[in-house]
């Protein structure tokens, strides 16, 4: 597959996850209780519908169509956003469930946009670029905004008195089995790791040991 087609899947993936962000950030504005927070969700949803246009022109100027492929990574983070209105909390531990879900939702885009980003700059595609940067830019800074939001929501829920656990939803009971499945599934592996005498700490420095030779070499 040549790098344009990868770039126009890539392409197609965030138009897809933009748009189904058009949808959700609404019932995250209305779901939140913190003023700040809530007025952040209403101005990003503006934002997010500038960069869905702005993608249509970076498909205009490819002479593609947008559509073509659904985001089923985005598709997993806006669900998480959704449990989270759900949850059966009050105050500030309630914001601190959407400040979660909100925060996963700006990374993962501005992963997506950066692996674009660098696809089109190989390309040459430098009005192509333009656009996209535009967009980082604004998950970016929203990003920040969420997080400068975030701390006196956290510091406030710290405070908060632990609540009554009530009893799981079949919802949360069947993510709790997929979580024993994926532990068991990681398990080979991690046994791997402490037949060879890895702790978590000794293999945390080695990471970092690499990363710094690797730095060097850059």
């Amino acid at each position: 597959m040549a790098l344009k087609e990868v770039l126009l899947d890539e392409l197609r993936d965030m138009y897809s996850a933009e748009n189904q962000l058009v949808k959700a950030l609404p019932k995250l504005a209305k779901g939140a209780r913190d003023g700040v927070l809530k007025q952040l969700f209403k101005e990003h949803l503006e934002e997010t519908e500038g960069q869905v246009l702005r993608l249509k022109e970076v498909f205009q100027i490819l002479e593609e169509k947008p559509t073509g492929q659904h985001c089923s990574g985005m598709e997993g983070v806006v669900e998480e956003g959704a449990d989270a209105l759900e949850k059966d909390q009050e105050g500030a531990s309630f914001d601190s469930g959407l400040i979660g879900a909100a925060l996963r939702t700006e990374h993962y885009e501005i992963a997506g946009y950066h692996a674009c980003i660098a696809m089109a700059k190989a390309l040459g595609e430098a009005q192509i670029v333009s656009l996209l940067q535009e967009n980082l830019a604004e998950e970016i800074a929203a990003a920040k905004k969420i997080s400068a939001a975030a701390a006196p929501i956290l510091k406030q829920s710290s405070k908060e008195p632990d609540f009554e656990t009530e009893p799981k939803s079949g919802k949360e009971k069947y993510s709790a089995k997929k979580s024993k499945e994926d532990e068991k599934a990681a398990a080979p592996s991690l046994k791997k790791l402490a037949t060879h005498s890895m702790s978590p700490v000794r293999w945390r420095r080695r990471v970092a040991r690499k990363r710094r030779i690797m730095q060097q070499i850059g």
